[in-house]
């Protein structure tokens, strides 16, 4: 299937776009980014060079992904998800002489998005992350520490809520004491089943 440009989009030279991928109105892609097979690039996002996207990637209107964030197959972006990447953000140099080049530098840190994560509307991520397979972050969180496999994370900034089958269903809930207690457990809707040890959620595979 042939990719699906809208005329409004701005897609800057050395940029890849796989087949099948859309990307819908006023979208900026910067070069040189790669995108994947059958993504969904929805309106108004922006998308920084050295980006890179893997397939089947679904990102809603107005999200904003910087430079140095590497996204992987099946993940999901709600609208107005932002990516931040600069440790040590200034404008300028120490003595307002000149503006900072925009260009990576040793502050600039990069970020990993695992296969099949959700990150919720209105999230904003921190720089040098790793948000790990299938996790979930809830809508309008503020992430501010890597997040494991299947975890789920809510809230400013944001903590761990329990964790979430491959298909989205809750599977465990947080304790009293701030983990996910030890054990097994299936999820109701979809039968699959999980371990947990330490705060590591393990799945079962068939």
């Amino acid at each position: 299937m042939a990719t699906r440009i809208h005329p409004t989009a701005l897609i800057e030279d050395t940029v890849e776009i796989g087949d099948g991928t859309a990307v819908w109105d006023n979208v900026h892609i910067r070069g040189p980014a790669k995108i994947g097979a059958d993504c969904i690039v929805g309106e108004k996002t922006y998308i920084a060079y050295d980006v890179v996207i893997a397939d089947r990637v679904k990102m809603n209107a107005r999200v904003y992904i910087c430079a140095g964030v590497t996204i992987e197959t099946g993940v999901m972006l709600s609208a107005g998800v932002t990516f931040t990447n600069d440790r040590f953000p200034r404008a300028t140099t120490p003595d307002l002489s000149e503006l900072r080049p925009s260009e990576p530098d040793e502050d600039t840190l990069p970020t990993l998005v695992r296969e099949g994560a959700t990150i919720g509307a209105g999230v904003v991520v921190g720089p040098g992350l790793e948000i790990g397979r299938f996790a979930m972050i809830g809508m309008g969180s503020v992430v501010t520490r890597s997040v494991t496999d299947f975890q789920l994370v809510l809230g400013n900034p944001a903590r761990l809520a329990g964790a979430v089958c491959r298909c989205g269903e809750p599977v465990a809930k947080r304790s009293e004491d701030g983990t996910i207690a030890d054990g097994e457990t299936t999820c109701h809707r979809c039968g699959r089943g999980y371990t947990i040890e330490s705060g590591s959620v393990l799945e079962h595979l068939s």
